[in-house]
């Protein structure tokens, strides 16, 4: 069968049928649901659209479809996670992040499920995973972004719990979230984080409308600490380990935000490909410019070689093997060569690629954002040299 960027999965009966399955659920369901409700990537959400998204996808057997099945999901490997997060912003839907869980749902908890005790799976991590509760993990402060050890967020044990204090920023999914996983410095030390579930109607602790990000999404918000009591029982972990649980789970975020990259990229190519067969200029077609041609066969390449890369990753994270590597790896070149697909397509659009609210100029925008999320260009390059040298 001749290469193309729309990948069948016939090696893979399973991956093939989950594929197509979700494909239809896509494009018969949730795409005319948002078009019907004018939704768009930079639409305010609300939580009863959410939830709607949740229940229909736990009823399909997409939402936590990656967790074992003793966890309710299927097991998916991360080379089939891959594939599916991929599908998602291939689509084009708005809502696509909401389907497997990847805003505040099952995704987001997880690879913390080995540190939780059987109270806080029961009470937190299990209905996170059934779709009646969302979490947000909040990490990143003002000062304390790549330097993460810069955070000045706080826990002072109190008698039987810790007071919390702090501000932490760019929580995504917490406008709408139950409880947040939180890291904070242990008071009175230099270098012991722990980790702890915080309910965020607790007093002390106020969620704030965060930034909006370049890309436009209203997804995040700020987390406000004050004298916020948390009781030890949702201390996640032990004492100390709160590091390796947040910067544990980032390792893997940045193989896993990859394919939705790439996703994001194949989508900017469909739309460059239809607008250069459609689009007259110099009385013909701008397909048939040899330019634009040449553009499109960049495009395909980058969109290729990130896909060939993540994948031989997401592989090698199945058999087992420590990817922290390759996983700066991947996020270094997909992020860079992502944005060259969206920043090719703006210029095959020409007025329409510089217009804001067409897709492409959407596309555009959150491809520049993950240049720096989830760690910017800089950090993977020191953190391969680092480990390779």
């Amino acid at each position: 069968m001749p290469y193309t960027l729309t990948p069948s999965y016939d090696d893979n009966p399973r991956l093939q049928d989950l594929v197509v399955r979700l494909r239809g659920y896509l494009a018969d369901e949730l795409i005319p649901f948002e078009r019907e409700h004018g939704i768009t990537p930079e639409s305010r959400l609300d939580r009863a659209t959410l939830e709607r998204v949740w229940k229909r996808s736990t009823e399909l057997g997409f939402y936590g479809i990656s967790l074992p099945p003793e966890l309710g999901g299927q097991g998916l490997t991360f080379t089939e996670l891959c594939a599916l997060k991929e599908e998602l912003t291939a689509s084009g839907a708005a809502l696509s992040h909401s389907v497997l869980g990847d805003l505040g749902g099952p995704l987001r908890v997880g690879a913390i499920v080995k540190y939780a005790t059987e109270y806080q799976l029961e009470r937190y991590l299990l209905p996170v995973i059934r779709g009646e509760r969302a979490c947000c993990f909040s990490l990143t402060e003002q000062d304390a972004g790549s330097d993460v050890r810069r955070m000045s967020t706080t826990a002072t044990p109190d008698g039987d719990g810790y007071l919390l204090n702090g501000h932490k920023v760019f929580s995504s999914a917490a406008p709408f979230a139950d409880f947040a996983i939180v890291v904070a410095r242990m008071a009175g030390t230099d270098e012991a984080y722990s980790a702890f579930l915080v309910d965020l109607d607790t007093p002390g602790c106020r969620v704030l409308d965060g930034e909006v990000p370049m890309s436009g999404q209203q997804m995040e918000g700020d987390l406000l600490l004050e004298d916020c009591r948390v009781p030890a029982a949702n201390l996640l972990g032990e004492v100390g380990e709160g590091l390796r649980i947040g910067i544990g789970r980032v390792t893997l975020n940045r193989l896993l935000h990859c394919p939705s990259l790439i996703g994001a990229a194949r989508r900017a190519w469909d739309l460059s490909v239809a607008h250069s067969k459609s689009r007259i200029a110099f009385g013909r077609p701008l397909l048939g410019l040899q330019a634009i041609q040449h553009k499109i066969a960049e495009m395909a390449t980058d969109v290729y070689a990130a896909r060939s890369m993540v994948t031989a990753t997401a592989a090698r994270a199945d058999s087992g093997a420590n990817i922290a590597v390759e996983a700066n790896m991947c996020k270094l070149f997909t992020s860079e060569a992502c944005f060259r697909v969206a920043d090719q397509a703006v210029q095959i659009h020409g007025k329409d690629g510089l217009t804001r609210g067409h897709e492409v100029e959407q596309i555009f925008r959150t491809l520049r954002m993950f240049r720096i999320v989830t760690g910017t260009t800089e950090i993977h390059k020191n953190a391969i040299v680092k480990a390779l040298v």
